[in-house]
């Protein structure tokens, strides 16, 4: 594979020689029946120079060039505000989501989340786009997110984040001190029905998997910063992982935390550790502490 600007171009390799183009596109590039769609009806795909169909064979050492670029109406409303990119190319982008503020909006119209700032930001450079984030993270939640710049690397990324090849490293103030300098918490998770916001651990609930370890303890605030990574992404899952262990988030108020010493839920998405799907380049992307959880975590760390 080899890419340039917004171009993919690739050679059939023995293993789909005689089979479809749309064969080929969804197994080689993990492209999805409606992006091959999508592609052929504006011309995207060219096999040895020359437009194609999605039925045509390919056979070995054929040249496959597909066009990534596209114009496309944003669906969030653009809104100024100061966003802090961490890493961005024709692809994808992340960035640093800052806490009390919503991944994306949930209506037609909505302002004042991450989604505005990456559509003005996508608008400020000429880029006409769709925005598409890959996860989200709670409004109280700081850190990483990843955004795809197109509908192929919005597919690939994902398909990464389903076979669990996107590692994302998160930091965070617990409340007491653990028992376990490190463990695992398999406990899967369901709504709360007495709560409409709450999760809660449930046997009839998702797989949820969380891996912790203990970074450092203060005694005298009974404070804990733990260093976690997901397998699994479900709602709150650290909170009420750690909540589960009688550790609630300092700040998680809707966990049972308290306020004493950080007026929010002391979770940050600190890392994204992931190949990028089209370079290969080992991407390790870091988002710097808040001021608040940087002051707390000074006080833990020594």
């Amino acid at each position: 594979m080899i890419i340039k600007g917004h171009t993919l171009s690739l050679k059939v390799d023995e293993q789909y020689h005689h089979t479809s183009l749309s064969h080929f596109l969804k197994t080689a590039v993990s492209a999805s029946k409606p992006i091959i769609h999508f592609w052929m009806e504006h011309q995207k795909v060219r096999l040895n120079q020359k437009p194609a169909h999605h039925a045509a064979k390919v056979s070995q050492g054929d040249q496959i060039i597909i066009d990534l670029f596209e114009t496309e109406e944003s669906d969030v409303t653009p809104e100024y505000g100061e966003l802090e990119v961490l890493f961005e190319d024709e692809h994808l982008l992340i960035v640093q989501k800052p806490a009390g503020r919503p991944t994306h909006p949930n209506e037609q119209g909505q302002t004042g989340t991450l989604a505005n700032l990456v559509a003005f930001h996508f608008q400020a450079n000429g880029e006409e786009k769709r925005v598409r984030h890959i996860h989200r993270l709670d409004q109280d939640t700081s850190g990483t997110v990843i955004f795809a710049k197109h509908r192929l690397a919005h597919a690939a990324l994902d398909q990464m984040l389903s076979k669990k090849t996107i590692k994302r490293t998160y930091i965070a103030i617990a409340e007491g001190l653990f028992k376990k300098k490190k463990g695992t918490i398999d406990a899967a998770i369901g709504r709360d029905k007495h709560h409409a916001v709450r999760r809660r651990i449930s046997p009839t609930g998702q797989k949820a998997v969380t891996h912790f370890q203990v970074m450092d303890v203060n005694k005298r605030l009974q404070l804990t910063a733990v260093k976690l990574q997901l397998e699994t992404g479900r709602t709150h899952q650290i909170r009420v992982h750690l909540s589960s262990l009688g550790h609630p988030l300092a700040g998680d108020t809707l966990y049972d935390g308290v306020r004493e010493y950080i007026n929010r839920c002391a979770l940050h998405a600190k890392q994204v550790d992931m190949k990028h799907p089209f370079t290969g380049e080992h991407l390790i992307i870091e988002a710097p502490l808040p001021p608040d959880m940087d002051q707390l975590m000074s006080q833990i760390i020594h």
